[in-house]
């Protein structure tokens, strides 16, 4: 092809054909940008489907992500519940002494110390750049505004987990009920989120204390009244902000699986 186009050339210039020839390089620089227009073309179409296929395996990934976001959120949930019923009952032995027993008491006391922290999985696809792969303009903006929805979360817990740490935990150690309270909490199922084995047993390898501290002293004290007060406080309000946060997973999860779907469908 080459030759034939070099052919052309001399023929036409040997021939004084100036315009003629003109025409021909024209066509010759058309024809150059044409298959420069077609090979940009055929790169821009191969990385566009390397582009749609990393976009799914993302969708994939931020589904299952969600998924688990959404377990643990339900889980926390439940663990948040059991503090609350468990705090409710001490303010009912509190008002009414005579209905209790040592056990009843500092087994309900246990479940204080737990700590039902949300701890999502955060992905990495804004620092990362991966953000611009989504093609679904809502999407995109659920997925960018996640980090903040879970501010006022984690704001609640870590107040409760310091209050666990500085108040509760010294509260059962000046008593001197830590023993008991240890004890009870590694026997009570809610012990079992916080272990990587959920199927694990729930078997202490520590005995209750021998030395009996009666019903009456821990409930005239009055610093349980107002950590359990407290303890209702917040995680109720925990539990109002993860209510808010499980529609958002929900919702999330919703727009990626139909996302999902027309990808796979096209």
């Amino acid at each position: 092809m080459t030759k034939i186009f070099k052919w052309l050339r001399q023929s036409i210039i040997s021939e004084n054909k100036y315009i003629k020839y003109i025409f021909y390089a024209l066509g010759e620089i058309v024809l150059v940008v044409i298959g420069i227009l077609i090979a940009l073309s055929i790169n821009n179409w191969n990385e566009d489907k390397k582009d749609s296929i990393k976009e799914v395996q993302i969708l994939n990934q931020l589904k299952d992500e969600y998924n688990s976001n959404l377990l643990q959120l339900e889980q926390k949930v439940l663990l948040r519940e059991s503090i609350i019923r468990a705090s409710r009952e001490i303010i009912g032995f509190v008002d009414n002494p005579l209905k209790i027993n040592s056990d009843s008491l500092i087994s309900r006391i246990a479940v204080l110390i737990n700590d039902p922290t949300f701890d999502p999985i955060n992905n990495d696809l804004i620092n990362s750049g991966n953000l611009r792969l989504i093609k679904n303009e809502r999407l995109k903006q659920l997925l960018a505004n996640w980090p903040s929805d879970i501010v006022a979360l984690q704001e609640i817990e870590k107040i409760w987990q310091t209050s666990t740490q500085e108040v509760v935990v010294p509260f059962c150690t000046r008593l001197g009920i830590s023993r008991d309270v240890v004890y009870y909490f590694s026997t009570n199922a809610s012990a079992s989120t916080w272990r990587l084995d959920k199927m694990k047993n729930n078997k202490s390898y520590l005995e209750k204390s021998k030395a009996l501290v009666t019903t009456r002293k821990i409930i005239e004290n009055k610093e349980l009244e107002g950590i359990v007060s407290v303890a209702i406080l917040y995680n109720e309000s925990a539990n109002l902000q993860s209510h808010t946060l499980h529609k958002r997973i929900v919702h999330i999860l919703d727009v990626l699986t139909k996302e999902i779907h027309n990808k796979v469908k096209s």
